[in-house]
């Protein structure tokens, strides 16, 4: 996997949080790292990265993890993240549940909950996210000292679109600011993202994204969506909606259908519960798997050229190292999927020189979104572009 090459610094120009970012993720990608090949890497002079690392040590966020012998001289000292130093909460509200996660710098779940619900609005949510991030911390054993902030995700799109008006739509949630509602709640700093994006960064911090830098995440949850990530970094659009891919049209037998009504969890719930069976849970879905039904073997010969033109369509708008799948679907959907994609060569993606595969299961698992949620707390803290809030 490649590894993305860190921007340089300037000494004179870059304000101390940039360069401590700079410090902490090169750290973060290279899992350890001594102070000279820092300073290579980002442009700072071996002073500065000395300071910076000497900062990091006295306030518990890096540790000296060992020596390295050198071509000459005393072998050089490494650092590596102190990944209890802080943590990070992440919810997720959906239609009919609320999820949270509370992870550490590391990436390491430290709590996970879900609680069904039968109404979204913000009134009923609000309090619930309240009293799971207290509980988090209390079973967690951490006080707020440690927390740095909480990400919440929904489903996108946000504000009155064209796509308005779909099953993925949380009612309420368009008359008020769900930052300020949010952050007022949880009495913490707030990000809110949609679920596809917090899923691809929960990849790059926990999952098969780690040490891929442009990458893009076909999400499968309360519909499909896509997460492109382009530097480390998220990429939005002008509205935040940005990634709605579940709405695009493909061919199928039956004329041009949109993605999700082929492809998605929904769609193989749907056509399962047609057939006369269980199709609501995670489990049903594997269950079909397993039993390689019928059903699920008619869904799975329409949802693959589907998806196979969807990931031709990205991989040439976006150039992506890989396109990871991944969300609430059973792990061998995904396995399977990512197996047997019918893939073009007629795609910029389809090259000599590949060194990893075009398409990747994910392995952060079905609480994905909730915990990209916390992880984009983290990334904020150990990325010199986002600590800059750039």
């Amino acid at each position: 996997m490649s590894v993305r090459p860190i921007t340089p610094g300037s000494n004179a120009e870059r304000s101390r949080v940039y360069n401590r970012g700079l410090v902490l993720e090169h750290i973060r990608q290279e899992g350890v790292a001594g102070r000279a090949e820092i300073a290579r890497a980002s442009g700072l002079s071996t002073q500065a990265v000395s300071n910076i690392i000497a900062e990091l040590v006295k306030d518990g966020w890096v540790y000296e993890a060992g020596r390295r012998a050198g071509q000459r001289g005393l072998p050089a000292v490494t650092y590596a993240i102190q990944g209890k130093a802080a943590i990070a909460f992440g919810v997720e509200i959906r239609p009919g549940a609320l999820l949270g996660a509370l992870i550490d710098l590391e990436g390491r779940l430290l709590f996970s909950d879900r609680r069904a619900v039968t109404d979204a609005a913000p009134g009923t949510i609000l309090p619930l996210a309240k009293d799971m991030l207290d509980r988090a911390l209390d079973q967690a054993g951490k006080g707020r000292g440690s927390l740095m902030g909480a990400g919440a995700v929904m489903p996108g799109p946000f504000g009155q679109t064209g796509l308005s008006g779909q099953a993925t739509d949380l009612p309420g949630w368009d008359a008020v600011d769900p930052v300020q509602a949010l952050s007022e709640a949880l009495d913490v700093p707030v990000t809110v993202e949609n679920d596809a994006n917090a899923a691809a960064m929960a990849e790059r911090v926990s999952g098969v994204a780690q040490g891929l830098s442009t990458y893009a995440y076909l999400y499968f949850g309360t519909g499909l969506g896509l997460g492109v990530v382009v530097d480390g970094e998220i990429y939005r659009g002008a509205f935040g909606n940005a990634g709605e891919i579940g709405h695009i049209p493909v061919p199928t037998p039956q004329g041009a259908a949109a993605l999700e009504d082929v492809a998605s969890r929904i769609a193989l719930g749907r056509i399962l519960a047609q057939g006369g069976r269980p199709g609501d849970t995670v489990e049903d879905l594997a269950r079909a798997h397993q039993d390689r039904d019928p059903i699920y073997q008619d869904w799975l010969d329409q949802a693959r050229p589907a998806l196979g033109h969807a990931v031709h369509v990205i991989e040439n708008l976006f150039d992506p190292e890989s396109i990871v799948l991944g969300g609430a679907m059973p792990a061998p959907i995904l396995a399977e999927l990512a197996e047997t994609l019918p893939l073009p060569q007629s795609s910029i993606a389809h090259r000599a020189d590949r060194m990893i595969p075009r398409v990747l299961p994910g392995t952060a698992g079905r609480m994905t979104a909730t915990i990209g949620a916390a992880a984009l707390v983290v990334n904020t803290h150990l990325s010199p572009r986002l600590s800059l809030g750039a």
